[in-house]
């Protein structure tokens, strides 16, 4: 399995060269402005595929998240040799399939629960929890608590994002289901979780329960477990609690990568796939727009990347100066690159100039805030964000 091959399902391989070409190749944005201040450093290295990062609250510990099917523990900047969790005989490993992410429940360090999003081996979404053992770098296999589990119609656009929002509950980043241009129409269909934004309560009851202020909980067309709807492979999402913003880094199909930022407690927000991709009517001369949420920021396919890679607003403390900058790269463009929001616009565009970190799968962000950069380079190469290049 290759790097490119993470990516190759989200639509981008078939017609890219097209994509660039075609009559709207002079719809471009601006390149962000080139700036300084900003390095690399490598935290690990000889980790195959390393697809998400994260760590529990007041955990100085990296866990990553190898796509075959296992978690890795980074401590005191050793790489341990034994996994945290190894799941390769559960999981269905290749293209957009795998083990994607990780999610610590915001009570880790009273309860040890953890969730997981992986493809089994019949390529369907599964969440599932787990705990940890009594080795603290070690998770008990026998714990598994099957959470959710979504059919899954092709191989590609499983999104695969799980993470625990500022308002306890566990929201799960759906894909459209694969396929290019969403031919089962599932980004606008609310009776599908598919293509879709889930919002679920994994403390109200077993193996979960619906919150009461979920947008179609009264809709008997739709699912209860929805938040927004309109996307099409939102690879990942992201809170910034001190402004109450939610991003989406959502992957384009021949034309456009995007960045979505909206109020993170507005719910049913649509946000446009497949009528939309970027600020574009898809496949269409003209279309209507009425409902639906557009982008703060886009980049063309092919121009300057490939498949957008988020992300995360700084909030730690080693980088003051770029504090509320969102932080995002591309899969083959490698590039670092950063934005504020300011009144719903995004702002202070910058290209930071740490060299070319490509093939880049993802990015996350440790307990104490600070970012960090997944490429399968040297092998799966951690990358810390620090300060330097002037």
């Amino acid at each position: 399995m290759t790097p490119r091959s993470l990516f190759l399902g989200l639509g981008l391989a078939a017609g890219l060269l097209a994509a660039c070409s075609d009559d709207g190749a002079d719809i471009t944005d601006p390149d962000p402005d080139p700036a300084e201040g900003l390095a690399v450093e490598v935290v690990a290295q000889g980790i195959p595929e390393p697809v998400h990062l994260t760590a529990p609250a007041g955990d100085d510990r990296l866990f990553v998240v190898e796509q075959e099917g296992r978690i890795r523990v980074v401590r005191d900047g050793t790489l341990l040799e034994a996994a945290f969790l190894d799941l390769r005989e559960e999981v269905t490993s290749g293209g957009e399939r795998g083990l994607l992410s990780l999610a610590f429940h915001p009570d880790y360090a009273a309860n040890g629960h953890f969730f997981v999003n992986y493809t089994d081996t019949s390529g369907d979404t599964r969440v599932v929890r787990y705990s940890v053992s009594e080795d603290p770098d070690r998770a008990d296999p026998a714990s598994a608590t099957p959470i959710l589990s979504v059919e899954q119609p092709q191989g590609n656009h499983n999104g695969g994002h799980i993470l625990f929002g500022p308002d306890g509950m566990l929201y799960i980043a759906m894909g459209d289901g694969g396929g290019g241009g969403d031919p089962g129409n599932h980004g606008q269909n609310s009776g599908t979780l598919l293509g879709a934004l889930l919002r679920i309560d994994v403390d109200g009851g077993e193996p979960y329960v619906i919150p009461p202020d979920n947008p179609f909980v009264d809709d008997p067309d739709s699912r209860d477990e929805i938040w927004a709807t309109g996307l099409r492979n939102p690879w990942r999402i992201a809170f910034d609690e001190v402004d109450g913003v939610l991003y989406l880094a959502d992957v384009g199909q021949n034309r456009w990568e995007e960045v979505n930022a909206e109020p993170a407690d507005e719910p049913g927000l649509n946000y446009g796939w497949n009528v939309m991709e970027g600020f574009e009517c898809f496949q269409a001369d003209t279309c209507s727009q009425e409902g639906l949420t557009l982008p703060v920021l886009t980049y063309r396919t092919g121009q300057v990347g490939r498949a957008i890679v988020g992300g995360s607003v700084y909030r730690g403390s080693a980088l003051p100066e770029v504090a509320g900058h969102y932080f995002y790269s591309d899969w083959s463009g490698g590039w670092l690159r950063s934005f504020r929001l300011e009144g719903g616009e995004a702002v202070d565009e910058r290209d930071w100039g740490v060299g070319d970190l490509s093939p880049v799968l993802s990015m996350g962000e440790d307990a104490a805030g600070e970012l960090y950069v997944l490429s399968t380079a040297g092998g799966g190469t951690v990358y810390r964000v620090v300060p330097g290049g002037g």
